[in-house]
């Protein structure tokens, strides 16, 4: 013997009760208000794991390695590097090795972009210059400090994408062109910084020169086909100051560098 029931209270007896046909349309929507529900518990639940994950990235391949720049630590705690990468390795996203994204590039191992981003000396609020724009990421980073980011990226594909992920998820401080970065971007010159992320055997002078007094450039400089020395190139008094950091190995830098190597 079965019961009805009506917003919460029975209401009378039911012969012959059939179950509900979940083909007929109200199941149709009581199956896809369930797999809604789901859905999100399934989405927050990644959330919450990727979260996770960032915490530890940033708790021990980056601030247990010495960086201690709040600016840097904030932002490496805020971009979600799971969704820069592709689909299949997002589980892979927050372990401390770089991770390739298409077009034979990478996406830079997480601590590396760290140490990059704080070699800038970011107090917020600048314009900064990035060429190679690959994934996006290094620029969304960049993007939680500066008041504004130019990347360059050679490969329209590349390119292409970055757009649409950093679009996507709010970055409208970050601009991205195809195009390539050896000659900078003159019509936003000068930058408070310069980035570069692809190994070059020599600093470009148009990135030298679209660089402010007292700014700093970052660049991975040496022989691309085997390791090369992260250095930061300040400019005083119109001069370059060379300061090296550490040994780096980069994906090379493309385009006119090569004809200049030639």
């Amino acid at each position: 013997m079965s019961v009805l029931i009506e917003e919460g209270r029975p209401v009378g007896r039911a012969k012959n009760h059939r179950r509900a046909n979940l083909l007929s349309p109200p199941g149709v929507m009581l199956l896809a208000l369930g797999t809604a529900v789901l859905g999100c518990r399934g989405a927050s639940q990644d959330a919450a794991d990727f979260a996770a994950m960032r915490k530890t990235m940033v708790a021990r391949q980056i601030a247990a390695r010495g960086i201690r720049d709040a600016l840097v630590l904030q932002a490496m705690s805020e971009v979600p590097r799971h969704l820069f990468v592709p689909v299949d390795a997002a589980g892979q996203a927050y372990e401390d090795h770089p991770l390739p994204i298409g077009e034979g590039q990478t996406i830079s191992q997480p601590y590396i972009v760290a140490l990059m981003t704080e070699s800038l000396a970011l107090k917020g609020g600048e314009k900064i210059l990035e060429v190679g724009t690959g994934s996006g990421y290094q620029a969304a980073v960049l993007g939680r400090i500066a008041g504004s980011v130019f990347s360059i990226e050679i490969d329209g594909t590349l390119a292409r994408r970055a757009e649409e992920t950093l679009e996507r998820l709010g970055f409208g401080n970050v601009h991205v062109r195809a195009g390539d970065g050896f000659f900078g971007w003159p019509d936003e010159a000068p930058f408070d910084g310069v980035i570069v992320t692809a190994a070059a055997p020599e600093l470009p002078p148009a990135l030298f020169a679209q660089l402010v007094e007292g700014g700093r450039l970052v660049i991975p400089l040496g022989d691309p086909a085997t390791y090369q020395r992260l250095t930061v190139v300040m400019k005083r008094n119109g001069k370059p100051v060379i300061e090296q950091v550490l040994d780096v190995r980069f994906v090379p830098m493309t385009g006119e560098i090569l004809k200049k190597k030639k």
